[in-house]
């Protein structure tokens, strides 16, 4: 970084956006393996607040890949760019005050580690936990069946390697629970918190 580059201190602060917003920002951090069903539950949960009067948004991987990082591959290289950039967009978000979820399979533990020490506080690692077989039997993009015709290569949970959280803040087993059951336990977590208010 070059010494001409300084921070600039915006008028609005950061403690009068979150009193305008009524709630606590927070960075929803939602991990687990392609299929999984990261972005229909943080979709559901981003669905909940906002029809609580929460400040939201939702980043997601496949429409981050259409514009912001559309120069990136899918090898390792590339997915620790597009997580970090994508560390580096939340963390304005949070500036604004927004709960923000990110819907990201982010395979790499210390790629998440360093969002969290960039998010401090307000990081919230939500493992979406789906066994790979039911993962592959949902395949909603025909992503699994295109891997094993050997047309994708770098796939996580194959051919590139997923590295599961050992102590995520919540964990949603989608074996046992509906998508509605999974947004209701991401939002009571919210609220257990102290993040958005118990009404």
């Amino acid at each position: 970084m070059t010494d001409n580059i300084v921070w600039h201190n915006a008028a609005v602060n950061h403690r009068e956006r979150q009193l305008r917003n009524g709630h606590q920002p927070c960075l929803l951090w939602y991990t687990g393996l392609s299929g999984s069903g990261k972005s229909t539950i943080a979709n559901a949960v981003d669905r909940l607040l906002f029809n609580l009067g929460c400040s939201t948004y939702l980043l997601d991987g496949d429409n981050v890949r259409h514009g912001l990082n559309n120069d990136l591959g899918f090898d390792d290289t590339s997915r620790v760019e597009n997580i970090r950039r994508i560390t580096e967009v939340s963390r304005l978000m949070l500036d604004a005050g927004l709960i923000v979820g990110t819907a990201f399979i982010s395979p790499f533990i210390a790629d998440r580690a360093k969002a969290k020490a960039l998010a401090g506080n307000a990081f919230i690692e939500v493992f979406v936990d789906t066994p790979l077989a039911i993962c592959e039997q949902r395949d909603p993009k025909g992503l699994y069946k295109k891997v094993r015709a050997g047309e994708i290569a770098h796939f996580t949970g194959i051919s590139s390697p997923y590295e599961a959280p050992q102590k995520p803040d919540i964990h949603v087993n989608t074996v046992e629970l509906s998508i509605e059951q999974a947004a209701r336990q991401v939002l009571a977590y919210l609220r257990g918190q102290g993040i958005v208010a118990n009404n």
